[in-house]
């Protein structure tokens, strides 16, 4: 004989009701890898806590570099969610650790700025500036161009990040090998100083260290929207390079509903706003237009030299592999 307190099908219901009313742990919570700086991070965060107040984000700092080979080491137990951000130029050397995924965003976003196979899409555009500091510039014109850095005169005068351990001065150095042709690419290198981390490049010309910085725009004009009348943006007259920071979404991540949850956030038209405004991030999307809302270009007024993204990837260890010999000769 069977009694109904023996029947365990009752219990099994309630508790199976019961999580079905409750949301998923896994939905409110993300973790976040980031090379983005602390305005950046805050602007998603304020961001987050208006259109998604239940989503906790949970974030890890570092450069590119290094938390990619984190990612990398963590592959069997992954530990982040959702990484932001790289350049595809760096990215690409990664595919294995990425989960695709095309965010109901997308359509706002043109397809040039999604990888093929939804491994990342882009959260941000990138301008490569020279950063001048005119009260350090002494005897020496405004650059206008490239090739004016290319004068013996500016030895140890300009500061660039090593192309090893960040995107950006890949981004900025690959770019200029292609613009400039080996030779003068060599000219210029003998002018350089390198510092191994990015925000170094910005605060040592910001503080007067050096006249000219090789940066991004968006973390320049940080300086010059906080009030530095000296510090000058310069787009090289022959063209400068555009990039994206991309954001992918980790293979086996351990919040998967939360880091799309994430993923969506970061893409929103709220936050990308948000982002220009608070750490003058130029927004992916197209319903964007960026003079509304802070004093920079827009993008069809400015120049572009175009690389090669692909081949950035392939070339890269040739490229470092020359780059440490250059590096040695100064």
């Amino acid at each position: 004989m069977t009694f109904p307190w023996n029947n365990p099908l009752p219990a099994l219901l309630a508790a199976i009701a019961l999580a079905l009313m409750q949301p998923a742990a896994a939905s409110g919570k993300a973790v976040l890898y980031t090379t983005n700086n602390d305005s950046a991070v805050q602007a998603l965060l304020d961001s987050g806590t208006r259109l998604a107040p239940d989503l906790k984000i949970g974030v890890v700092n570092g450069s590119s570099a290094a938390l990619l080979k984190r990612i990398e080491a963590e592959s069997r137990a992954a530990r982040a969610d959702v990484f932001w951000s790289s350049q595809p130029n760096t990215l690409g050397a990664f595919t294995s650790l990425y989960q695709p995924y095309r965010s109901p965003q997308a359509a706002a976003i043109a397809p040039a700025h999604h990888h093929p196979d939804q491994l990342w899409s882009t959260a941000n555009i990138q301008v490569v500036v020279m950063m001048v500091n005119r009260k350090q510039l002494g005897d020496l014109a405004e650059p206008s161009h490239w090739r004016d850095l290319l004068d013996p005169a500016w030895k140890g005068r300009i500061i660039v990040g090593d192309p090893a351990t960040t995107s950006t001065a890949y981004t900025v150095l690959w770019g200029l090998r292609q613009l400039l042709g080996a030779e003068d690419f060599q000219r210029l290198a003998a002018n350089l100083v390198v510092s191994r981390n990015s925000s170094a490049v910005l605060n040592q010309v910001a503080q007067g260290e050096y006249a000219v910085g090789l940066t991004f725009e968006g973390n320049a004009y940080a300086y010059v929207a906080g009030g530095q009348e000296e510090i000058r943006l310069v787009y090289p007259q022959e063209g400068t390079f555009v990039t994206e920071e991309a954001l992918v979404l980790v293979k086996n991540g351990p919040n998967p509903e939360g880091g799309r949850r994430l993923y969506d956030l970061l893409l929103s038209r709220d936050t990308q706003v948000a982002l220009l405004e608070q750490a003058y991030r130029r927004p992916s999307r197209g319903d964007i237009q960026v003079g509304a809302h802070v004093g920079l270009p827009e993008l069809d007024d400015i120049k572009v030299f175009a690389v090669d993204d692909l081949a950035a990837v392939a070339g890269r260890d040739d490229f470092l592999l020359a780059w440490k010999a250059l590096d040695k000769a100064r």
